[in-house]
């Protein structure tokens, strides 16, 4: 009576052991880098060490920022302005001075006019007493009053 309240059953133990399954023979595999990561670089180094990390490519300035390409059709709307802009310009000018020309003109008639009338006005004014008259003779013809006699 000394069995053990829980005795083992004899039950028939099956080992299983899995057969192995020879792979097909494949490609050598190459190591293949997806876009966006950068290499790994591996280093040696005198004493024998190995040293792998990435490779640090040197930082790109951002390019700068491209200027405006202008157009020839505002190129040539610019300078045709411009041409214009000198040409009223030039009119003006011009006009100025054929203006002050005509005005020093006319004071210079008015000035010619202004002596020449004082000096006739002299000559008319004038008190003189001897009143002498002056004979010319040319090629002996005399010219008196206007009048010649041959």
């Amino acid at each position: 009576m000394n069995q053990p309240a829980h005795a083992p059953a004899a039950a028939a133990v099956e080992v299983h052991r899995p057969t192995p399954i020879t792979p097909a023979p494949l490609a050598p595999i190459a190591p293949v880098q997806a876009a966006g990561i950068p290499a790994v670089a591996s280093v040696v180094l005198p004493d024998g060490r190995v040293v792998t990390g990435y490779a640090i490519t040197p930082a790109q300035p951002e390019p700068a920022a491209a200027k405006p390409v202008v157009s020839r059709a505002a190129v040539n709307v610019a300078l045709g302005g411009v041409g214009f802009l000198a040409v009223c310009g030039g009119l003006f000018l011009l006009t100025a001075f054929i203006t002050a020309l005509a005005a020093l003109v006319t004071q210079l008639v008015i000035l010619a006019a202004v002596v020449f009338g004082g000096f006739i006005a002299v000559q008319v004014f004038s008190a003189g007493g001897h009143r002498g008259g002056t004979t010319v003779h040319i090629r002996k013809a005399v010219i008196k009053r206007n009048h010649f006699h041959g």
